[in-house]
Parts: structure tokens; C-alpha cells; sequence
């Protein structure tokens, strides 16, 4: 597979470039460090960056009449003004972009687990949510993946970012060509990875790319682009995962013992139990395809979406399906 467009990520600050957390730290995170030679990061912090110091008092959450603020927990001076007038400017100078990785548990960066409070006076929050800053990223950008560096711990999870972040920077190389041929390119190195996350989108794909009539280029990408994001949003299911299996290995069945077949019946068995990983299978059928010479599948991004570099599964999240 050629990598040769990096996705390109805008990411905390605190997550291993600059010390600014409210404490004055900084949080080395080994998985941000290996991607660093494969994406192009774009730093930020909205607390420091809209004028806050390092270190400061910390930032709560406030709800009232649903709408939240941000203010300090010591003094309950409200900077959601400032906040904003520092999103607004980034977001509106930031250009292309395939996702965010942000501080978990941040009243700013939080993804999902920004505690939410009703006041500054002493108590439980009433709930978790999005961060201040996160709210804003989904009003401009509502389908953008958006991630912290905690889930990112867990290797379904991080198979399914880093496998978005790559094809949509692949897409987005493709859409800047404004070329139909590129496009089609683009799409037939997909399709067996198409086929694992969605039956139902990877035909509404099909039918953009095979339609006879005559091209029109903005309409068709913009439609492939929301049809695309709609795909990738759900990672695959096991048992579609297995199935993109099957079909590959009918392209060499016929050529292998019966040994060896029910060899890969019963990897493939282990993966559905949960016993191995689907790289396990994964690279079983691969290694069949480089065996065979088959160009066409060997090319396919459903075999390795993104640098094999990347692939870790020793982490606290969970391995398999």
C-alpha cells in the first residue's frame, strides 16, 4: 500500500508537544509519539491559546437553561467569550483537515467525559459530556472524527481512527484532483474495505462511481464525500469482516490443499470465538495473495488501511471484536 498522503490531525498540545496543562504538565502518550512520521499534526490548546496561563485555577463546566459555559472554579469569572473568540479564528483559518485528538476528561478538549456542573459551589456533576471547545469543533464540523488519547488505548478503537483518518486523507488527495479517473482509483483500492463496513453505503458508492451519465464533478464527490463519512462511521461487525474474507479467499481456494484450507477455516474460527485478533486471519489470506501473485487483492486497502508500523495491540483496551 502507498502512504504517501498524511492524514492531517489537529491535537492537544498537553498530549507530548508543549507543557500546558492547568498544572503546568505535559503528557507523553507513546502512541501520539509513533504517529508523529505519519500524519501532519497541528497543535492547540484553547485554554493557553485564548489568553489563559499555565498554570491556572481549573476550569469548570457550567450548565444553566441548557447552555453551558466556561468559567473558573475558584473565582467563577466566566471566559467562555474569550474561549470562543479564539475558536472562532482557529477553526475559520484551519482548512483541510481528517480528524481531532484531544485531552480526555478536559473541560475544553473532553470528547465524552468533560464533567458537567450546575455551579461552581462544591458537589457532584450532574453529568459528562462534551467539552467546551468539542462543542463548538461538532457545530462547524459535524461529521469530523474526533478522538481522545484515552479511548485510543483500546485497539478496536485505534484500528478504526487510524483506519478513517488514512482513507479520508486518501479521499481528500483524490477530491483536490477534481478527476473522475482518481476517484475511481480511489474507490476500487477500497472496495473490499467499503464491503466490511457497510453493504448498504458501499453500493450508494458504486452507483456514484458507475453512473453513465454525464459527470459533474462537485455533485458527484460531495455526495461520495457524504455517503463516504456515512460508511466509515460504524466499524466493522466480525461477521463482515469474515465474509470480505470468504470472497478473497475464493480468488486461490481452488489452488491450496485441504489441509491448508481447513488450516484457515479454523483461524478464521479463533477470530469469530474471539480467541486471536483479526490481524491473525488477516494475514493468513495475505500471505496467500503475495503467494498467488494477486495483484488485484494484494492492492486492496482492506488487507492494511494504514502503516503496519502503527499496529500495536499491547495496550488496556480490549484486542479482538
Amino acid at each position: 500500500m502507498n502512504y504517501d498522503v498524511k492524514p492531517i490531525l489537529v491535537i492537544s498540545k498537553c498530549l507530548g508537544f508543549e507543557a500546558c496543562r492547568y498544572n503546568g504538565g505535559i503528557e507523553n502518550n507513546v502512541f501520539i509519539e509513533n504517529l508523529r512520521n505519519y500524519v501532519e499534526f497541528i497543535t492547540v490548546c484553547p485554554e493557553t491559546d485564548s489568553g489563559l496561563p499555565v498554570p491556572r485555577d481549573v476550569l469548570r463546566i457550567i450548565q444553566k437553561d441548557n447552555k453551558c459555559g466556561l468559567v473558573v472554579s475558584t473565582t467563577g469569572q466566566d471566559v467562555t467569550a474569550k474561549l470562543d473568540g479564539f475558536t472562532e479564528k482557529f477553526l475559520s483559518d484551519l482548512g483541510d483537515i481528517d480528524g481531532f485528538i484531544l485531552k480526555n476528561k478536559s473541560p475544553t478538549c473532553g470528547v465524552k467525559d468533560a464533567k458537567i456542573y450546575t455551579s461552581i459551589d462544591k458537589g457532584a456533576a450532574i453529568k459528562r459530556g462534551k467539552g467546551v471547545f468539542v462543542q463548538r469543533i461538532t457545530n462547524k464540523y459535524p461529521n469530523i472524527i474526533i478522538e481522545d488519547e484515552g479511548r485510543l488505548t483500546n485497539f478496536k478503537i485505534r484500528e478504526h481512527f487510524l483506519t478513517r483518518i488514512f482513507v479520508l486523507a486518501s479521499f481528500r488527495e483524490a477530491k483536490k484532483s477534481n478527476d473522475k479517473g482518481k476517484l475511481k482509483d480511489f474507490h476500487l483500492k477500497n472496495t473490499l474495505l467499503f464491503l466490511a463496513y457497510s453493504q448498504k453505503y458501499s453500493k450508494l458508492l458504486d452507483s456514484l462511481i458507475y453512473n453513465d451519465d454525464s459527470f459533474n464533478s462537485k455533485m458527484v464527490f460531495n455526495e461520495y464525500e457524504k455517503y463516504l463519512y456515512k460508511l466509515l462511521e460504524r466499524a466493522p461487525r466480525y461477521t463482515s469482516n469474515i465474509n470480505v474474507l470468504l470472497k478473497s479467499i475464493d480468488s486461490f481456494k481452488d489452488n491450496i490443499t485441504q489441509e491448508e484450507m481447513q488450516f484457515i477455516w479454523n483461524t478464521i474460527d479463533k477470530y469469530k470465538k474471539g480467541l486471536v485478533p483479526f490481524s491473525v486471519p488477516l494475514y493468513l489470506v495475505k500471505g496467500y495473495i503475495i503467494r498467488f501473485d494477486l495483484d488485484y487483492l494484494s492492492n486492496q486497502s482492506f488487507f492494511m488501511p494504514y502503516p503496519e508500523e502503527l499496529i500495536h495491540v499491547n495496550d488496556s483496551g480490549k484486542l479482538i471484536h
